[in-house]
């Protein structure tokens, strides 16, 4: 090898040990503001190192969703969430999986939420997060379909029952919870449409408990 051979190679390592040193220092960097919880500098920091380093990683993908998230930018957050979602790693899979479901949720988006948080339980049992997100949203969309069924099967009150109603929201305005509850049973078993208020009868059984504490 020649003296002018080795001279050149000895000029190209100093120039890729500057750029590991500097690739470390914005890692680093990037790290620093996240922690910091300066999420607008963690997003250019995160940023930075993709344009400037073309660096990539899932966790990359996965802190930068989260800076996104925290700092209101819901787009890019549930972009990144799903890049991260891919990663080999099955944990940060699952917690990517999980973030992009608490978003959907957040959105009224509950089918799709629901899958997301499925889906990270599927890449991770053990993600106690996810399992705790997944049964609360089930039991609730559960409750709310309950809910709607209900009320698609309230009866329509009938003048009576309205007038009956009045009677005991006046008696509610005057702190009679237990005379306006009895305006409503009584009403109840004379005329099944007041079942349309059962809400509120419930609602009067519960105060009129309380108050017999």
């Amino acid at each position: 090898m020649s003296w002018k051979s080795i001279a050149f190679i000895l000029l190209l390592l100093p120039a890729s040990w500057t750029r590991i040193s500097r690739l470390n220092e914005a890692i680093d960097q990037a790290e620093k503001s996240y922690a910091s919880t300066e999420y607008e500098q963690s997003i250019t920091d995160h940023l930075a190192l993709i344009e400037n380093f073309q660096y990539s990683s899932s966790n990359l993908d996965f802190n930068l969703g989260l800076s996104y998230q925290y700092a209101e930018k819901l787009e890019e957050a549930t972009a990144n969430f799903d890049k991260a979602s891919i990663a080999v790693d099955k944990k940060l899979s699952s917690m990517a999986f999980n973030q992009g479901g608490v978003l959907l949720g957040n959105k009224q988006e509950n089918e799709a939420a629901l899958s997301k948080f499925k889906s990270a339980l599927i890449k991770d049992p053990t993600n106690e997060t996810a399992r705790y997100n997944y049964e609360l949203l089930a039991r609730w969309m559960q409750r709310d379909e309950e809910r709607q069924q209900e009320d698609q099967n309230k009866p329509e009150p009938s003048d009576f029952a309205k007038q009956k109603k009045a009677e005991a929201d006046r008696l509610v305005e005057q702190f009679r919870f237990k005379d306006a509850l009895k305006v409503m049973t009584d009403a109840l078993a004379q005329d099944e449409t007041v079942a349309a208020y059962q809400e509120f009868i419930t609602n009067l059984q519960e105060v009129t408990e309380i108050d017999e504490k």
